[in-house]
């Protein structure tokens, strides 16, 4: 493992202001419904014209400057706000980390906003912000299809893009840990991995969102002080929490929807544990793990696309909760078994080497590999029933895994299609995967949930965040 740098080797902290009247966890509780309503989000170019047009309104607030390079060769700016350049705290917040998760473009830029129009705002945090609009410029591309409609379930999973694992920002930092060791790391992380280095942050939080459920939380040390105003946001909204199934088994909850970072030490740990070769499964760590060196208070906010009532529902079913991880287990492997075939008797045919063919060699195995993993853990799971959201949260990432992963797979064929390559062999495949894909749409429509508006989901991680940050501004220095 990459050594940490000791708390002490931090940079001398400014003690911090005592809190102006407005502050306060109420305060950012009412700040949540100030983001103005949108109906879909941002193109890459759009928002990064909308960075510019602020910072032509606030010269001397807001500086742009390059911190790197997309893959593709798209500059990538940061943004950065202060009064001036003295001692100060550095809050820094990075969008795009995820190019599916856009509900972090609509925060960035209202939080920007904000910052620039509201100097008590800034005079409370007394220190930079660093805003990174979109740092996976490249892949953000590839969901513009959707960006526009956020409410079509259909346009979002039939232009839905998530890189393959060891092409996303968020997982390819460095990392070494018992047999695992990796070191490719992506032009946009290496950007990210500067400006933390030139920064040392207080605060960090990337900014994702999740597909469908409620509201969850995701926090690198306990901050019991933050969980009454992490559940209050949401509820001033209507949003429900998620309290279901984690996202990852092995992470601690510290409170409802709370939880600790997901950590690849602790991931590791935690397939060896079930008999798996956690050295093959493991990539890189997060940007969580590489702040850790600067005493940083990371955070994140996951807020759905789509909400479901089932997705906070604590009441017992009357089903056992490894019945249900096992029925998630099962479908998850039959998923895995039909796309995984269709891919396999494609790929000979296949001239384009895509994006959404990368991804899907990458994701589509995993499905097998999972229910294996979930299979194992129901048989450690304590005799009790399921709750409601837990049983919801298992139908749904099934679901999920359909949609995100067969509509991968259908661009890839598509790809073929419309470049005029694609064999009797390819089309016969398409034909074949959109008659299942479609009958998966309409399977997952009700459970999906309902679309929210943006302007809640932004809000929600607006308010959010700006508590985070204000926990982080009187934390004691780490």
């Amino acid at each position: 493992m990459l050594e940490a740098e000791s708390a002490s080797a931090r940079s001398p902290r400014p003690a911090p202001a005592p809190p102006p009247p407005a502050a306060g966890a109420d305060a950012w509780v009412r700040r949540a419904a100030t983001v103005p309503a949108a109906d879909g989000y941002p193109s890459v170019d759009e928002l990064l014209d909308r960075f510019r047009e602020l910072a032509g309104r606030h010269p001397g607030l807001v500086t742009e400057r390059r911190i790197g390079t997309s893959t593709l060769g798209d500059p990538i700016p940061c943004f950065v706000i202060a009064d001036d350049d003295g001692g100060r705290d550095d809050y820094v917040v990075v969008g795009g980390v995820h190019p599916n998760e856009p509900v972090g473009a609509v925060t960035a830029l209202h939080l920007a906003t904000t910052l620039c129009e509201d100097a008590g705002l800034r005079t409370h945090f007394g220190g930079a912000w660093h805003i990174v609009p979109c740092v996976d410029p490249d892949g953000a591309r590839l969901n513009e299809g959707w960006f526009a409609r956020p409410a079509d379930k259909r346009a979002y999973g039939r232009h839905f893009y998530r890189p393959a694992g060891r092409e996303q920002v968020e997982w390819t930092f460095p990392f070494a840990y018992k047999d695992a060791y990796f070191d490719r790391v992506l032009p946009e992380t290496l950007a990210l991995m500067r400006l933390l280095d030139d920064t040392r942050p207080r605060f960090l939080t990337t900014l994702h969102n999740s597909e469908a459920g409620g509201v969850y939380y995701y926090v690198n040390r306990p901050a019991p002080e933050l969980y009454a105003a992490l559940a209050a946001v949401p509820a001033s909204l209507g949003l429900p929490l998620a309290t279901g199934e984690p996202e990852a088994a092995h992470t601690p909850r510290y409170a409802p929807a709370v939880h600790g970072c997901i950590d690849m030490r602790d991931a590791y740990d935690h397939l060896e544990s079930l008999g798996v070769d956690a050295a093959a499964r493991i990539g890189g760590a997060s940007s969580a793990a590489y702040a850790e060196r600067y005493g940083t208070f990371y955070f994140v906010t996951e807020v759905p696309h789509f909400a479901h009532p089932d997705a906070d529902d604590d009441t017992p079913t009357g089903e056992r909760h490894a019945d249900v991880v096992r029925r998630r287990a099962l479908a998850l492997s039959e998923t895995g078994a039909f796309l995984g075939r269709v891919l396999d008797a494609a790929r000979p045919h296949l001239t384009v080497r895509s994006p959404f063919l990368r991804a899907v060699e990458d994701f589509v195995p995993s499905l097998p590999e999972l229910a294996a993993l979930e299979s194992a853990r129901a048989d450690g799971l304590p005799d009790r029933p399921a709750t409601v959201a837990e049983a919801y949260d298992c139908a749904a990432s099934v679901h999920s895994f359909r949609i995100r992963f067969g509509g991968m797979l259908l661009r890839a064929l598509e790809a073929e299609v419309r470049a005029g390559t694609a064999t009797i062999e390819v089309r016969r495949h398409h034909r074949e995967l959109l008659a299942a894909y479609e009958v998966w749409e309409r399977e997952a429509a009700p459970v999906t949930g309902e679309p929210l508006p943006i302007a809640t989901l932004a809000g929600a991680q607006y308010g959010a965040l700006l508590a985070a940050a204000d926990h982080a501004r009187t934390e004691e220095s780490r």
